[in-house]
């Protein structure tokens, strides 16, 4: 029997009928093949969870805190939301679900097909890890 190679990172690109994985101007970026309206839920931050402790330890940079003793080790290709870019001009935003387990992803106004996804990752995020190479959204480089 032979195995045909299969590109992990393409069928993952495929797993939403709304999203699309592609390049963007930071790298690679989640974009909308649909429509989006205002408050719609997009998509959910999912990964392994963690303790706050152990995220330090980890380090990285899909890291997302739930609360002061949980954060989503979000490193998974298979988590689609890992891909949304900051923008300090944001078209989305990260709501923590009520029991702080959960993170989902909305539309911060609408969003039209083709339309990249990002949202604001906070002031210490971005004074640590964006600010030093400098911030690469929309706002910043026009």
């Amino acid at each position: 029997m032979v195995k045909l190679g299969v590109c992990l990172f393409c069928v993952m690109v495929n797993l939403s009928n709304r999203l699309v994985v592609r390049r963007s101007r930071a790298g690679l970026g989640l974009f909308a093949k649909v429509n989006f309206k205002k408050g719609a839920r997009i998509v959910e931050y999912t990964g392994e969870h963690i303790t706050s402790a152990e995220a330090d330890r980890r380090g990285g940079k899909y890291l997302f805190t739930l609360n002061k003793k949980t954060v989503i080790d979000g490193k998974g290709r298979d988590n689609l939301a890992r891909y949304i870019n900051h923008s300090c001009r944001p078209n989305c935003y990260a709501e923590v679900n009520a029991a702080e387990t959960r993170v989902f992803i909305f539309a911060k106004r609408t969003i039209k097909a083709d339309e990249e996804l990002s949202y604001n990752y906070g002031k210490e995020y971005f004074a640590d890890l964006i600010k030093p190479i400098g911030c690469q959204c929309l706002k910043c480089q026009s």
